[in-house]
């Protein structure tokens, strides 16, 4: 991608309105535009960014035979009215709509009744058990606060996914494997070392659940956790949690936190309300049981933004940027820079080459605003010598290196 094709320009400042530094890093460096309040635009930048953290996730879903599905985002009330969850005093973030005959509809903020709805056409016998399905899936929740940036949205992309199982024990099987799971996926994107399990609220979903939580200064929420980390648990729940867990409240230490995934076990409780069975070995009907798994890919997106920026502006992990290298062309340098460009491309290196007519500070100054893993320079002189300067963001100095080198050196990272 050429800097002169891209239609977003960096700012100096981001609007006054914005408190969140996630959301004034993106808004500055043209990844997301702001709607209003809990509500942006996702550009080209941003795009790129929300589908590689779905594509790691993706992997690792398929990986444990989950099957992906897209669910409408229009809910019919019956669905939900069954399990007592279109009530807004059991659920109080529903966005609802009317058809043209006045029927009633509601945008979907989850999926379990759904999800249970779609597959009790397709799960007859116990032979048709365990499944798990995922879906990738811009949510509506009519969230009273939404002052965090991407962190907190009334609109935003989630992952979630749904496993059905014939027993309880099959269930916590797979659901200890998702956990599993949620830390690989948790350390591809490079906050694996500072997220944790904890034990937490279920608010409307069940009375508990385990949340992934990442140590960050702009999370929302408090984490206690014990002196060798082996031991989490929420704020909100931490008496009920530290005497079920058997622990002194005392021995845990507060940190602030913010959430990056969610997982719940329902057990056979949306199965029995919604009359939804399976036949046994022997033929009798039995409740399925049920478990849900979400992962809010433009929170983690935010999270990432916020806690790993420093005050030059972002700083992308290799495995989520938007572009791997960030090319800088100074001078009149346009035929050597297009067959570097070719070279890292034909490489599988993803650029982002700035071939617009400004100085090289200001260049160099969006390199790091925009939080590319890796800047090259190109330049009449660097030509004449037949070498590169190449710089990593999170580095102080830069280093001439020639063609190959710079390949083998992007190669190793």
């Amino acid at each position: 991608m050429r800097m002169s094709k891209l239609f977003t320009k960096t700012l100096k400042q981001a609007p006054s309105d914005e408190v969140a530094l996630n959301a004034q890093l993106l808004i500055r460096a043209g990844f997301v535009y702001k709607v209003m309040a809990g509500v942006y635009a996702y550009t080209t930048l941003g795009l790129a960014v929300q589908e590689n953290i779905k594509q790691i996730i993706r992997e690792e879903m398929n990986a444990i035979d989950s099957n992906e599905v897209t669910m409408t985002t229009l809910q019919r009330p019956e669905t939900w009215k069954v399990t007592g969850r279109w009530d807004d005093e059991a659920v109080d973030v529903w966005f609802r709509t009317k058809l043209k005959d006045d029927t009633e509809l509601g945008l979907a903020w989850s999926h379990e009744e759904a999800i249970m709805e779609m597959m009790q056409q397709y799960i007859k016998s116990y032979k048709d058990l365990p499944r798990s399905v995922y879906q990738f899936q811009t949510k509506m929740r009519n969230e009273l606060r939404a002052k965090s940036g991407i962190m907190r949205g009334r609109e935003f992309v989630m992952k979630d996914q749904y496993s059905l199982h014939a027993t309880q024990e099959d269930m916590d099987e797979y659901y200890d494997g998702v956990i599993k799971t949620y830390k690989r996926i948790y350390d591809r994107l490079g906050i694996g070392d500072s997220t944790f399990v904890t034990f937490a609220s279920g608010g409307s979903f069940t009375k508990f659940s385990h949340e992934f939580q990442t140590i960050c200064e702009a999370g929302e929420d408090v984490l206690y956790v014990n002196e060798d980390c082996s031991i989490a648990v929420n704020e909100e729940v931490l008496d009920d949690a530290t005497k079920e867990l058997g622990i002194d409240k005392n021995t845990l230490k507060p940190v602030k936190t913010a959430e990056v995934g969610n997982i719940f076990k329902f057990g056979t409780e949306k199965s029995e309300k919604m009359d939804i069975k399976f036949a046994d070995a022997e033929g009798k009907q039995q409740p399925i049981y049920l478990a849900s798994y979400g992962i809010g890919i433009t929170r983690v997106m935010g999270v990432l933004a916020e806690k790993l920026s420093d005050d030059k502006g972002l700083v992308w992990p290799e495995a989520v940027a938007p572009y791997q290298v960030y090319l800088v062309q100074i001078g009149d340098v346009d035929d050597q820079a297009k067959n570097l460009y070719e070279t890292l491309t034909k490489a599988g290196i993803t650029v982002i080459w700035d071939d617009r007519v400004e100085r090289p500070g200001t260049k160099f100054a969006d390199a790091d605003l925009i939080g590319i893993p890796h800047r090259v320079v190109i330049s009449p002189k660097l030509v004449e010598s037949d070498q590169l300067e190449y710089k990593s963001r999170t580095s102080t100095e830069a280093k001439l290196l020639t063609e190959a080198e710079l390949l083998a050196t992007i190669a190793r990272l």
